[in-house]
């Protein structure tokens, strides 16, 4: 927990956007929601659960997903967040791309937010290409 606190520092993270379906982890209990979120707190981040309407494994597949008005619903309170501070969007995947986050990243892309996705200590990328 202690080098993930760090890295959100690093970035000046003021809000982490939990967007994962089921927010558990036997592997890491500390990054599951019951105990991340007093974690966070405690480090002076705030802490929000977007699972329910970003989370991912939806029936149909992520993309048609961003069709609908959950997820339309769920981006507007994402956005809502990043206006009041800088925000970390976080799901148990390291890597963008093979996580439901891509489709998230390019939706706020098109709609004007600079998007880096945080790949580790000192390793980031700009999301230039919408998929949306």
């Amino acid at each position: 927990m202690g080098e993930f606190l760090e890295l959100l520092r690093s970035w000046g993270i003021e809000i982490v956007a939990d967007v994962r379906r089921f927010p558990t982890s036997k592997k890491h209990p500390h990054f599951s929601r019951e105990n991340l979120g007093p974690a966070l707190k405690e480090a002076g981040i705030e802490y929000v659960f977007l699972g329910e309407e970003l989370g991912g494994y939806r029936r149909g597949g992520y993309e048609a997903y961003t069709e609908t008005e959950g997820f339309r619903r769920g981006l507007g309170r994402l956005e809502e967040l990043a206006v009041q501070g800088k925000t970390a969007i976080m799901c148990a995947e390291r890597d963008p791309r093979g996580c439901h986050r891509r489709y998230i990243a390019a939706a706020l892309a098109a709609r004007g937010f600079r998007v880096i996705h945080i790949l580790g200590p000192g390793k980031s990328r700009v999301e230039e290409s919408p998929l949306l």
